[in-house]
């Protein structure tokens, strides 16, 4: 039986790990590479990085820690922050990422996405779509890590990004973003169900079922998160972990 990649998402400011809520509210959470060494453990499906700093500084994701992460990973990764040229994705792709996560720049110049899909295949593509709601409720894309409304449709954008050439879509909830309740499963069923490539849903899970729902209810063929895999108890203290095999197994029987 089919089930969705399971991804822990961990997020860079620059060289540590850092972990939001509502992007915003920023808390330390430690070494990538020693997360990277934890996940090999669990046998992670897949692991993204996401640099949260590197587009406001005009900046890219350095390719010493992607480099680094690709020496320590034993399972696939991909990675995101800044990137607006295609030498910082080929650079990227040496350093060992499957592929790439392109978010603020495929609204700025979604062309882009074509370019990059010619050139580097569109498996080697995801973008990554964060959505936040207005004040009457009707949702849009944001920018700059979600501090910059684009006016643009969720569907229709990633309906867009679908045909510049994207190979996979995150659809990420801004408004979920660390509280731990679930994902937007209206948001994600919306696009999942007019889009032929893969959907990955990301942000609020605060639980595996949360991962199962996201798949069989709203149709994602991959489940991200942050928190989920990073906190522990009520009290969220640190603790890198991951849903055992069984456990996994037994959610999508």
């Amino acid at each position: 039986m089919f089930r969705p990649r399971i991804i822990p998402v961990l997020l860079l400011n620059e060289d540590h790990l850092v972990k939001s809520r509502g992007f915003k509210n920023y808390r330390y959470i430690g070494d990538p590479i020693n997360a990277v060494r934890i996940f090999n453990e669990f046998n992670a499906d897949e692991l993204a990085f996401l640099d949260i700093s590197a587009t406001k500084n005009n900046r890219v994701i350095s390719f010493d820690i992607v480099r680094d992460i690709g020496e320590e990973a034993n399972m696939p990764f991909c990675v995101g922050g800044g990137i607006r040229e295609l030498s910082q994705i080929r650079e990227i792709i040496s350093a060992g990422a499957e592929k790439v996560i392109i978010g603020t720049y495929a609204v700025e110049n979604p062309d882009f996405i074509r370019e990059a899909a010619q050139e580097f295949g569109t498996s080697t593509i995801t973008v990554c779509i964060d959505v936040k709601k207005k004040l009457f409720g009707k949702q849009q894309v944001w920018t700059l890590n979600g501090t910059k409304p684009s006016g643009l449709d969720p569907l229709e954008f990633a309906q867009s990004m679908e045909e510049k050439g994207a190979g996979e879509i995150i659809i990420q909830s801004i408004d979920n973003d660390g509280e731990m309740h679930g994902y937007d499963l209206d948001l994600i069923k919306m696009i999942s169900e007019k889009v032929s490539i893969p959907t990955i849903a990301m942000g609020g899970a605060g639980s595996v079922d949360d991962l199962r729902r996201a798949h069989t209810e709203a149709y994602a063929t991959g489940v991200a998160a942050g928190s989920l895999f990073v906190y522990y108890g009520e009290k969220k203290g640190v603790l890198i972990n991951y849903p055992e095999r069984q456990e996994i197994d037994l959610l999508y029987a």
